[in-house]
C-alpha cells in the first residue's frame, strides 16, 4: 500500500523506526472481522452452545468474537433476527470501557451506524434512557435500522448538532460516548479509500470538529458523569493534544486511568495522558484506535427540565384491542409511556425531556400505526418482542427454506394455525410479523428490509 509520505514521517516519529517497521508488517498480516452477541436477546453461553461459527474470544470485549470473514454472517438469518452485529475488533473497545450502569442515562453523540451505539443499548438492559446522535441525517438512516434489529425500546434518535443538543440537555447525562470524527489513520491497513482521503487539512477540520463536540458535550455531562473520548486514528494532534487542550480549560473534569491490558499501549505525553489507552494493529488483533475517559467532578447542581408527558387519544383504544388479541401480559420491556405523533404509537422512556424544536427521527419504541378503524404493528416493535410475548408465534427451524423465503418476502402456506396475527421466529428468535389467513401466511415482514 502507498502511504503518504507526510504520515510515514508521522508514524516513524510517533513510533520510532523499529516499531514502526512492525507497524508496516501488520499491512501484510489478515484483517481481523468481529462480531458482537446481541445480550438482550441471548446468552453468551447460548450462543457458544449453537456453535453458529467458528469464533474466539475478543479480550476487551466479553460479548465480542473474532470470526472468519468468508463466512459473510450477515447473509445468516440469525442476523435478521438482530442476535449479532458485525463490528471492527478495536471498535468495540470504546463502548467496552465506558462503565455503565442500569438506569443511567446515555448519550452516544456521534452514533451512526449504531455500532456502540447498540453495544450501549445492550448494556443497559432495557433501561434509562439512550439518546443516539449523528449530525448526518443519511447516516442515521443505518443507526435507526441498528437500533430497532437489536430490539432496543428505551432510545430516542436523532440528528442535531452538538451545540444545539447541549441547550436542551444540560446536565442530564450520567455516561458520554464520543466516537469522534477524526482522519482514519488507525483503519489504513481495513481500508484504503481512507489513505486516498488523508491529507493535512482533513486533520485540522476534523480538530476543530473535536474540540467543539467535547465542549458541548462537558455542558450535557452530570457532575460525577463519565465520558469517553475515542478516534480510530494515530494523530496525537486529534488525540493526547484534543484531551490536555480540554482539560487545560475545563478543571472539574480529570482522566480515569484504563487498564493497560490485552496490548493496549499508554497513551504519548505526561503521566496524566499516559492514563489514555492507544490499540495498534501490531500489538493486538484489530485496527488503531484511541480511548480516553474522562470524569467530571461532583458538585451539587440544578437540572430544570421539562419532561414527556403521556399523550394520546381515542385510537389508542385500537392498540388496546390489538394487545388484548395479539400479546401476552407484562410484554412491556420497561416503564415507559405512550405517545401519539400524527398517526404512529410510541412508547417512550419516562424522565426524557421535551424534545420539540430537535429533529428527531424515533422517540422510543415505534408500536405501529393507526390505519383507519385498526392498529398495523411495526417491525420495530415485532424485534423488541420474543415468543414468549405473543399468543401466536409460527417458529422455524434454522434449516428450513421457510425461513429465507420469509424473509424475502413471500407468503407461506401453514398448517394447523389459528387465524390472525403471529410473530415468525428462527429457532424461537424473532424475525418479524406474519398474519394467517385460512392457512397461509400472509407476509407482514419490513418491506425496505427484504432480503434480496
Amino acid at each position: 500500500m502507498n502511504l503518504p509520505q507526510q504520515y510515514i514521517e508521522n508514524m516513524k516519529q510517533l513510533l520510532g523506526e523499529n516499531e514502526y517497521q512492525q507497524y508496516l508488517q501488520s499491512f501484510e498480516q489478515k484483517k481481523h472481522t468481529g462480531l458482537r452477541i446481541n445480550t438482550l436477546k441471548w446468552s453468551i453461553q447460548e450462543f457458544l452452545s449453537k456453535k453458529v461459527f467458528d469464533v474466539e474470544c475478543v479480550p476487551w470485549c466479553e460479548e465480542g468474537f473474532y470470526c472468519n470473514e468468508e463466512i459473510r454472517p450477515a447473509k445468516y438469518p440469525y442476523y435478521a433476527a438482530g442476535l449479532y452485529y458485525i463490528q471492527e475488533p478495536s471498535a468495540m473497545s470504546s463502548a467496552a470501557m465506558l462503565p455503565i450502569n442500569k438506569e443511567d442515562c446515555v448519550l452516544d453523540i456521534c452514533a451512526a451506524p449504531g455500532g456502540k451505539s447498540t453495544q450501549l443499548g445492550a448494556k443497559l438492559g432495557q433501561t434509562g434512557v439512550l439518546v443516539c446522535n449523528d449530525i448526518s441525517a443519511g447516516r442515521t438512516k443505518a443507526l435507526l435500522k441498528n437500533i430497532e434489529l437489536f430490539g432496543i425500546t428505551n432510545t430516542i434518535v436523532m440528528s442535531e448538532t452538538p451545540q444545539k443538543l447541549s441547550k436542551y440537555f444540560k446536565n442530564y447525562f450520567d455516561k458520554i460516548l464520543i466516537d469522534a470524527p477524526c482522519s482514519g489513520e488507525g483503519m489504513f491497513r481495513k481500508d484504503s479509500d481512507m489513505v486516498k482521503n488523508w491529507n493535512n487539512d482533513l486533520i485540522s477540520h476534523c480538530i476543530q470538529q473535536q474540540k467543539e463536540i467535547l465542549q458541548y458535550s462537558a455542558d450535557m455531562l452530570k457532575p460525577g458523569g463519565m465520558l469517553l473520548y475515542s478516534t480510530c486514528t494515530f494523530s496525537i494532534e486529534e488525540n493526547e493534544n484534543i484531551i490536555n487542550h480540554f482539560l487545560q480549560y475545563h478543571n472539574e473534569f480529570h482522566i480515569v486511568p484504563i487498564q493497560k491490558k490485552w496490548g493496549f499501549q499508554n497513551g504519548i505525553g505526561d503521566e496524566t495522558l499516559q492514563c489514555c489507552a492507544r490499540l495498534f494493529p501490531h500489538k493486538l488483533k484489530g485496527e488503531g484506535h484511541f480511548l480516553a475517559l474522562l470524569q467530571k467532578q461532583y458538585t451539587q447542581y440544578d437540572t430544570i427540565l421539562e419532561m414527556e408527558i403521556e399523550q394520546i387519544d381515542k385510537r389508542i383504544s385500537f392498540f388496546w384491542e390489538f394487545e388484548k388479541q395479539v400479546l401476552n401480559a407484562n410484554w412491556q420491556k420497561g416503564k415507559g409511556i405512550y405517545k401519539i405523533y400524527g398517526d404512529d404509537l410510541c412508547y417512550i422512556p419516562k424522565n426524557v425531556p421535551i424534545l420539540k424544536g430537535l429533529r428527531v427521527l424515533r422517540s422510543g419504541l415505534q408500536l405501529g400505526t393507526f390505519k383507519k378503524n385498526r392498529f398495523e404493528p411495526s417491525q420495530a416493535f415485532a424485534c423488541a418482542l420474543n415468543k414468549k410475548d405473543v399468543k401466536n408465534c409460527i417458529d422455524f427451524p434454522l434449516q428450513d427454506n421457510k425461513v429465507v423465503r420469509y424473509l424475502k418476502g413471500e407468503s407461506i402456506d401453514v398448517e394447523n394455525q389459528k387465524d390472525g396475527w403471529c410473530i415468525v421466529c428462527v429457532d424461537g428468535y424473532t424475525l418479524g410479523w406474519g398474519k394467517v389467513q385460512k392457512g397461509r401466511l400472509k407476509n407482514k415482514y419490513a418491506v425496505n428490509w427484504k432480503w434480496e
